[in-house]
């Protein structure tokens, strides 16, 4: 005998089985995000410090000169870097939150399924235009989700290539930038 009841308890206990991984996923990745802005102050506190005393200590002008230009160079790099990992910590998020959202997707569609299959097979005669109509638009709703989820991840990956591409540009103009005010002292 079909028991709509236990359908429904079963699905709840998926959402909340889900609930708790996207709570223990958003803690992990929060931690991750904490821990990187940590060290990026300790770091930060490093170079003021190793700033600091190498220009008490300079001796003249043209060492002053080169410091500030040593010093702004390891800025850039202190920046791109964070700025690299920052992104790679939320691009790793982003696939977690996504993989979780899949999965919780498809564990729902198959318990609709399975109850919609259940609920068709145990409707009053002559209910069958009502079953039907409510097949395809469960069905219609799925395919829609996966034309959505397609699209969400084309325009991911595209976003993806264009900010490595502006990383790697953006170095590239650091790097050059340093080496014409190396020349030019």
């Amino acid at each position: 005998m079909y028991n709509a009841s236990e359908q429904f308890a079963e699905i709840n206990q998926a959402n909340v089985s889900n609930a708790i991984k996207l709570a223990s996923l958003s803690i992990e990745n929060a931690e991750k995000l904490v821990s990187l802005n940590i060290n990026a102050a300790k770091l930060a506190i490093a170079q003021a410090i190793e700033g600091a005393q190498a220009a008490a200590s300079a001796k003249d002008v043209q060492e002053l000169f080169a410091l500030r230009t040593k010093l702004a160079e390891v800025g850039v790099q202190s920046a791109t870097g964070y700025s690299r990992t920052l992104y790679e910590l939320s691009t790793e998020a982003q696939s977690g939150f996504s993989a979780l959202a899949e999965e919780a997707w498809k564990t729902y569609a198959k318990g609709v399924a399975s109850w919609v299959e259940k609920a068709s097979q145990a409707a009053p005669a002559g209910s069958d235009v009502a079953v039907n109509a409510l097949k395809s638009t469960f069905a219609a709703s799925t395919a829609a989700f996966d034309q959505f989820q397609k699209a969400t991840r084309q325009v991911v990956d595209l976003a993806d290539a264009s900010v490595r591409a502006a990383t790697d540009s953006a170095a590239k103009v650091a790097a050059g930038a340093s080496a014409k005010s190396r020349r030019a002292n």
